[in-house]
């Protein structure tokens, strides 16, 4: 039998209609029913069930009738997706997560319907629960989710195809999985939307929801916070721990603790997936011969993490940690968040991962956003066709970068500050470098300006000999940044130990001493506090590691859970044998 993954691969996403809609056997429905508090709900002919834009609707098992199901886009176009029968289900990945924004609209068939509803938690439960059931309502939610995402229903980004802030948006949705279509403010149907709207140029980009409310110019934590993406938190909740960073390190750890059965939030303040998200092909993780993308990877990671249960909060910062009372004295850690306050965890993990470092290049920060940019995803390739840009790193994800980025432009010119490639990137990455024809490799080499201005954009790089100290000039419209690494520890000076670099200690280098209190290797000067992946001092800087660390990383924290278990164990004997001697 193939596994949803090969299937996945060589079966088109039309001819996958049976796995998109599956229709359950009695003997399936009757599991289904277990799993259920409600009886069967009964619904009149043309009934809307649930609109796009509903919050926390449940997943509805059809007993009896049909439910004809429609998407909608922000442009308020409608797209029947398809209509259901008894034994059939609707809902996607939405539907595993509480208070999430439906997608689509489910109206009752021609003769009504009786149906069984799931909300989140008894559909998550009825995944886990059942090893049929689980596999085929899974696929089953990825499939039709890939299917939205086809499709281009969910808001529509309007505004400059490029321009720093239509990138970042698309960037945000894209990495979350979030189905979405991206206008051209240039295009005919931009500018006709923009006559229908009366929108100012200063007002955009604009994104414009299916339920005919408009953002100008919104940031991430807006987007987010208005389609459902940023959950809103419970105050009250006090986390078995808390993850920061949705790279591969903390969403390994996330997918491990919640199907322990503890208590999961995962926090980070800018997208999924990380560094590892962003890179366009890795070939060399296990288990996956033909490659994956390290968006498909991280999406992966994503959808089992929620199926478990885990808390997702993207985008949210935290931005500061309780020094005090994360230590040995109390028995939970604050989080102050960028947004939301803050929030309580018995055990914190830092997996806030590194980001790329700012090169010290004339002009740099002047062509951020629409010409330089941290990164390669499908929207900078499509801006670079048929063009010559530059490259500057080593590593294997300006490697990856490369590759990728090769099949869309006229040139690329890697540039490279060392003399090879081999002391730094995978050979696999460097044979195929040099089996491209539009790649040249300039080593010993980096750009020192940036030429160009504000209308025309970047047109030239100068590039430095680091040997002979020569200056040339190098035509480009477009440069990616893949040098260096700095980790993401800035907020946490004043409460960890940190290396000179400004990486995390761990273990026994985290500056305890172990004759007054043992360090699992995983654990900071903060005894409820860790740290892994690539935030982590003396870590291996790769996904595989990074994923490890985030299994590794669960049986550590169940310690300090188990410890805590027998300190309250120990104080309420105490307290009941001192009401027994006061009687």
């Amino acid at each position: 039998m193939r596994t949803a993954e090969e299937i996945e691969i060589i079966v088109p996403l039309s001819d996958r209609s049976e796995q998109r809609f599956p229709k359950l056997r009695e003997s399936q429905f009757d599991v289904v029913k277990r799993f259920s508090d409600s009886e069967p709900v009964e619904f009149s002919p043309g009934d809307l069930m649930f609109d796009v834009g509903d919050h926390s609707v449940p997943a509805w098992f059809i007993v009896d009738g049909a439910i004809t199901l429609v998407g909608r886009d922000g442009l308020n176009q409608e797209t029947v997706l398809r209509d259901l029968c008894p034994g059939q289900f609707t809902g996607e990945l939405q539907e595993i997560v509480e208070g999430r924004r439906s997608l689509s609209s489910g109206r009752a068939g021609p003769d009504g319907c009786r149906a069984i509803p799931l909300n989140s938690n008894r559909l998550r439960a009825l995944i886990v629960g059942s090893a049929e059931l689980g596999e085929l309502i899974m696929r089953a939610l990825i499939l039709r989710r890939i299917g939205l995402l086809e499709r281009g229903v969910g808001p529509v980004l309007l505004g400059r195809t490029g321009s720093a802030d239509m990138l970042r948006l698309q960037a945000f949705l894209t990495r979350s999985a979030y189905p979405h279509m991206v206008l051209d403010c240039a295009s005919d149907r931009g500018r006709q939307l923009i006559d229908d709207l009366s929108i100012p140029a200063c007002d955009m980009p604009i994104m414009v929801c299916p339920c005919g409310h408009l953002l100008k110019r919104p940031t991430n934590e807006e987007a987010g916070a208005w389609l459902g993406i940023t959950p809103q938190l419970d105050k009250d909740a006090v986390y078995d721990v808390a993850i920061i960073g949705a790279g591969p390190a903390g969403l390994a750890t996330a997918v491990y603790a919640a199907s322990e059965g503890l208590s999961v939030l995962v926090l980070d303040g800018a997208v999924v997936g990380g560094q590892a998200g962003a890179s366009a092909r890795i070939e060399n993780y296990f288990g996956f011969p033909t490659g994956i993308s390290g968006l498909a990877l991280t999406a992966r990671a994503l959808n089992q993490a929620q199926k478990f249960g885990a808390e997702i909060a993207i985008p949210l910062f935290a931005t500061g940690l309780d020094c005090v009372n994360g230590g040995e004295g109390g028995d939970a850690v604050d989080l102050t968040l960028s947004d939301q306050g803050s929030v309580k965890a018995r055990t914190v993990v830092v997996a806030s991962g590194a980001r790329y470092r700012r090169p010290d290049i004339i002009n740099l920060k002047a062509f951020e956003g629409d010409s330089v940019h941290y990164g390669a995803s499908l929207a900078e390739a499509k801006l670079c066709a048929g063009i010559e840009i530059a490259l500057v790193g080593a590593g294997n994800s300006a490697g990856q970068a490369t590759v990728f980025l090769a099949a869309f432009v006229k040139h690329l010119t890697l540039v490279v500050r060392g003399s090879t490639l081999a002391a730094s990137m995978s050979r696999y990455l460097v044979d195929q470098i040099n089996a491209l024809d539009n790649v040249s490799v300039q080593y010993c080499s980096e750009i020192v300006e940036l030429q160009g201005d504000r209308h025309g954009g970047l047109q030239t790089a100068r590039v430095r000999d680091r040997g002979t100290s020569t200056v040339w000039t190098l035509p480009i419209r477009h440069a990616f940044m893949f040098i260096g690494a700095e980790p993401n520890t800035a907020w946490l000076r004043e409460c960890l130990k940190l290396d000179g670099n400004g990486y995390i200690l761990t273990g026994p280098e985290s500056g305890v001493s172990p004759s007054t209190d043992f360090r699992h290797h995983l654990q900071t000067s903060m005894a409820r506090v860790f740290a892994i992946g690539d935030v982590r001092a003396g870590s291996t800087k790769r996904v595989a590691s990074a994923v490890g660390e985030g299994a590794a990383v669960v049986a550590q924290i169940h310690t300090v859970l188990e410890r805590d278990a027998q300190i309250s164990a120990t104080i309420g004997r105490s307290r009941s044998a001192a009401t027994l001697v006061a009687g």
